[in-house]
């Protein structure tokens, strides 16, 4: 049986949800369909179907290409670095920024994985503010250097992007963060040998068992005059 390798399989699964919208746009690609009604329509009942199945349309090659990325890296980062509430907090994320952008967006199809993505990179953010163990600060400053400027792209911009998309799934992502800051077990810290030495004797000396018997074998030939 092969050894598991999280870093490897967290790629993996990343990756495999890229593929798969990838598929989506190079099958609109071939038939000659486009899949816009299916993004997020504020406020109408057709639209609430968008809140599943928006995250993975895209209006153009570009957009696509644009969230690529990120839903690789940061998606990732997030399945490898909180494995027990990776899951929850994904699905959280997609229900939550769609039902948001239902109630409050624009009158107008708000479609793509980027609500995703930035809800993704405000877990990894202010779950290393609130928990601060080393892992979870390593995946927020990696975050931060990749992806700050998502930290920006909540606020209004450019028309033809959905920065309601941007805000809600931010939202979503922080909100998330709070309720989950313990369910994952932080990483043991590694303790090297220098740092150990004071500790173990002092640890020895309380111990009634152990204690007493490092205290005969240490006994000098005076003691037992």
């Amino acid at each position: 049986m092969a050894n598991k390798n999280p870093l490897r399989d967290s790629i993996l699964i990343a990756t495999s949800f890229a593929a798969l919208i990838w598929a989506l746009k190079f099958f609109e690609f071939a038939v000659g369909v486009d899949f816009y009604n299916l993004g997020v329509l504020p406020r109408t009942q057709s639209g609430l179907l968008g809140i599943l199945t928006a995250p993975l349309i895209h209006g153009s090659w570009k957009h696509l290409i644009g969230n690529t990325f990120p839903l690789i890296l940061l998606g990732s980062m997030l399945i490898y670095g909180y494995p027990k509430s990776r899951f929850w907090a994904l699905a959280g994320i997609w229900l939550l920024s769609g039902a948001g952008v239902w109630l409050f967006a624009r009158s107008s199809y708000h479609l793509g994985a980027s609500g995703i993505t930035h809800g993704i990179f405000f877990y990894l953010f202010v779950g290393g503010i609130l928990r601060r163990d080393r892992r979870s600060a390593a995946l927020l400053m990696v975050a931060f250097y990749m992806y700050g400027g998502m930290l920006l792209s909540i606020l209004p911009g450019d028309l033809g992007v959905s920065f309601e998309s941007h805000f809600f799934g931010a939202a979503s992502g922080a909100i998330l963060a709070y309720v989950f800051r313990n369910r994952d077990p932080k990483p043991v810290r590694k303790r090297y040998a220098w740092e150990r030495g004071a500790d173990e004797v002092e640890d020895l000396e309380e111990d009634p068992i152990i204690g007493d018997q490092w205290r005969a074998r240490t006994r000098s030939p005076q003691d037992n005059a």
